[in-house]
């Protein structure tokens, strides 16, 4: 079973890829749930967001039930998999946050960690590709790294594709895109959304 490669991965190299994580079809149903207007994506945490476009050039939008169906379906998944986690890995996982974030032509993030300085809330990060025709050109790739610096791997944005790593455990960036670059970015925390 795929969630048995996912925790063996996660306990013994902190990161996972899950390639065909979601059906195209899949995918398209929730890209139809998405309001048209997205909010430019901010950093830091509660009282202290800001908008930041040297930093990240993303626009988001929380995902919610009442948007429909498919994306009830995704929470569900996720869902699932949070409880496997617990069972397996003993993380004490309480909730799941998500957005999808799209990155116009020109949108990046730089290297950054998904806890802000001195909040730990979010144990591990998923990022959930839904590009259907990515090509190498189209740039928006995943650099991630370790605690000394030292590049690990580069993800290319796949559509159905889906990687877990420990929030805390691995720096990383999205690097300038040359298209429209979507994803849906989640992550499983020690505390109840608020």
């Amino acid at each position: 079973m795929l969630t048995n490669k996912l925790i063996d991965s996660l306990s013994s190299q902190g990161w996972y890829v899950w390639d065909g994580f979601l059906a195209l079809s899949d995918i398209q149903m929730i890209k139809q749930c998405l309001p048209k207007t997205l909010q430019d994506a901010r950093i830091g945490y509660r009282g202290s967001l800001q908008e930041n476009k040297t930093i990240r050039g993303d626009q988001t939008v929380w995902l919610e039930p009442e948007m429909g169906e498919p994306v009830i379906h995704y929470l569900d998944k996720m869902e699932q998999i949070r409880q496997a986690l617990n069972c397996q890995l003993y993380l004490g996982l309480r909730d799941f946050e998500t957005h999808f974030c799209r990155y116009p032509k020109g949108g990046f993030y730089k290297k950054h960690f998904d806890n802000p300085k001195g909040v730990s809330r979010r144990k591990i990060t998923t990022v959930l590709y839904m590009n259907e025709l990515w090509k190498p050109t189209d740039g928006g790739e995943l650099i991630v790294y370790d605690h000394e610096d030292n590049h690990l791997f580069r993800l290319e944005p796949v559509a159905g594709r889906m990687i877990f790593f420990m929030s805390e455990e691995f720096p990383h960036e999205v690097l300038p895109t040359e298209t429209n670059r979507e994803s849906i970015t989640g992550w499983f925390l020690t505390e109840k959304k608020l």
